[in-house]
């Protein structure tokens, strides 16, 4: 007994020693102390968004509240995937159950809200728990805790069969215990969910007679994530009967998006979706993305954005947009297809915004499923109120000054980057979509899918910007803002981590660009840009990615990357520096008037 009372007390005095040094003298383990969170809340800039809906009816407002309910419950689920211990971390600090200081513990609060869960990236950049717990690893909270790539291409390579399940992007992995087995078993018993998933059902029976921590299974999100979907269901129920005799293109996307969330196929909701016609209201509902997924890149996370449609910008941006076919015969590769030109496009106020959807992304493009587009295409949202935020746009130029030669200095603006994001969404459009072999994207190129696929969208961008501008449609000062918008894109403020797709493919572009000498370093380490450069340079660089998709050589996509992504103390991080040092502010805590913030 004694041994064991001494062993305790060994492993207790571990813990408490391991988790000061985690707080670095913070008052509790494992809490950052003030000043660090100081650090970071003293270049965090407050973004609230607050769109006037005076305009919408009486049933338009009965839904955006049952939207936003969903969103909340969307928020929950968002958080809980990127961390286990996310939600109990923020009840403790919303309950002020952490033994710190009031003042400290709200600021921990805004901390959370900061990065959407308790890791938190300190003012030098580094990713790291702000709270006691554990570190989640690139899995999150979708893979087994802790698990390793290495242990799931293992057992892939000893049961292929399983690939589709495991790497479906709306599946959660699971290990074969007793306890996951009984929680998805419970989940089954559901009379809708068993019907809809007999398949599931009778997997989880045979694992359930022998159950093996070493033996991995795939659930649908619908059966993962059983309670909190039934909730947004039966929210997307009440707002599709609010907007039945005001919308009923609208309502019926969203009974057909809740039917979704418990079928674990979009399929209904996206034909809805892109196909509707819609008055004031626009809504992002479901598991799309899967940037956040630091394994495979192929796990999507969920998300709610709800919008405000702008009618008469809606209206001009079209006139902008015609003769798709073209631009896509246009593009530097040899297997072109035919494509639908009246995509659906617009611009929005954003209301609010859940789950992995917010922050300041300015515009999105979906669906993403091949299938879908080609049966349906894809619907673009616009979203104006970041786009054109005084806040944002300042920062940004601050940045850019700080980084580019006095010549270059008044490029950048609003207008050109509209443009260039325009185009980057409608580039997803274009191009391939599938590889020679007729797999997804996501299914050759695995981790690399997502970087090429972003990096293809920005180089149709500027390739189409250009061509318009050769043929008289874009001015010489538009040109020159959109170019600079291309640019600014590939500067970094830190070094990009392996799980970053978006980082990987900005640094890939700008070594490129320098490699091609469309930009160079002068004396003073700011950056020049040769513009008569940039058709050559930028169609190199396209005609290489499509290249890579097209054939979906995962090793090749691999060398690229490998060749693209390097860097320097010298170079790299001499240019960061500079604009961290000016730029003053770098996180965006973004705040909503619709949820009363």
């Amino acid at each position: 007994m004694r041994r064991w009372l001494r062993a305790l007390a060994l492993l207790l005095a571990a813990g408490t020693l391991a988790g000061q040094a985690a707080g670095q003298g913070s008052g509790q383990p494992g809490y950052w102390p003030p000043e660090k969170v100081a650090a970071v809340l003293s270049r965090t800039e407050p973004i609230r968004l607050a769109p006037d809906l005076s305009q919408l009816t009486a049933g338009e407002r009965r839904a955006v509240d049952a939207l936003i309910a969903a969103g909340r419950v969307i928020q929950d689920l968002y958080e809980d995937t990127l961390h286990p211990e996310a939600l109990a971390v923020r009840a403790r600090l919303t309950a002020g159950r952490t033994g710190l200081p009031a003042q400290a513990n709200r600021d921990l609060l805004t901390l959370y809200r900061l990065f959407g869960g308790p890791m938190g990236t300190t003012a030098d950049g580094a990713v790291e728990p702000f709270a006691p717990v554990s570190q989640p690893g690139d899995g999150r909270n979708v893979y087994p805790a802790g698990i390793e790539r290495t242990e799931i291409d293992a057992f892939l390579k000893a049961h292929p069969e399983d690939a589709d399940t495991l790497l479906a992007e709306r599946t959660v992995v699971r290990r074969a215990t007793t306890a996951s087995l009984k929680a998805d078993r419970k989940a089954l018993a559901d009379p809708t969910l068993r019907t809809l998933h007999p398949a599931v059902a009778r997997q989880l029976e045979v694992l359930a007679r022998r159950p093996d921590p070493a033996r991995l299974y795939a659930v649908p999100q619908a059966v993962a994530w059983a309670g909190p979907l039934r909730k947004v269901y039966a929210h997307l129920l009440e707002a599709a009967d609010a907007l039945e005799h005001d919308d009923a293109d609208f309502a019926g996307y969203l009974r057909n998006r809740a039917r979704d969330l418990l079928t674990n196929n979009y399929e209904s909701g996206d034909a809805a979706w892109v196909t509707g016609r819609f008055r004031h209201l626009n809504a992002s509902i479901g598991s799309y993305e899967s940037y956040r997924d630091g394994l495979y890149g192929a796990k999507a996370f969920p998300e709610l954005s709800l919008l405000l449609a702008d009618d008469a910008a809606t209206r001009e941006l079209r006139t902008r947009i015609r003769s798709l076919q073209a631009v896509e015969d246009a593009l530097p590769y040899d297997h072109h297809k035919r494509i639908r030109e009246d995509i659906p496009v617009g611009v929005y106020d954003i209301i609010a915004d859940f789950g992995h959807a917010r922050g300041t992304n300015t515009a999105t493009i979906l669906p993403n499923n091949p299938t879908h587009t080609r049966r349906y295409g894809r619907t673009i949202l616009l979203r104006r109120n970041i786009l054109e935020d005084p806040g944002l746009n300042a920062l940004e130029l601050t940045r850019w000054q700080a980084a580019v030669a006095a010549p270059h200095a008044g490029d950048l603006t609003p207008a050109g980057g509209f443009q260039r994001t325009l185009w980057h969404e409608i580039g997803h459009y274009l191009g391939v979509d599938r590889d020679r072999q007729g797999r997804a994207l996501d299914v050759a190129l695995g981790e690399y899918s997502d970087s090429l696929e972003e990096m293809k969208a920005d180089l149709v961008s500027l390739f189409t910007i250009g061509a318009q501008a050769q043929a008289g449609a874009v001015t010489p000062a538009g040109l020159r803002e959109a170019q600079a918008s291309g640019i600014m894109r590939t500067l970094l403020l830190t070094e990009p981590r392996r799980n970053q797709p978006y980082g990987r493919m900005q640094l890939a572009q700008f070594n490129y660009f320098r490699d091609r000498g469309l930009i160079e370093m002068d004396a003073t380490g700011r950056v020049r840009v040769h513009h008569e450069r940039y058709p050559a340079t930028v169609t190199a660089m396209l005609r290489e990615v499509l290249a890579l998709q097209y054939e979906g050589d995962q090793a090749a996509a691999a060398a690229f990357f490998t060749k693209w992504t390097a860097w320097t103390p010298e170079l790299h991080q001499r240019l960061a520096t500079a604009m961290r040092g000016t730029q003053g502010l770098r996180f965006r805590l973004m705040r909503y008037a619709a949820l009363g913030e």
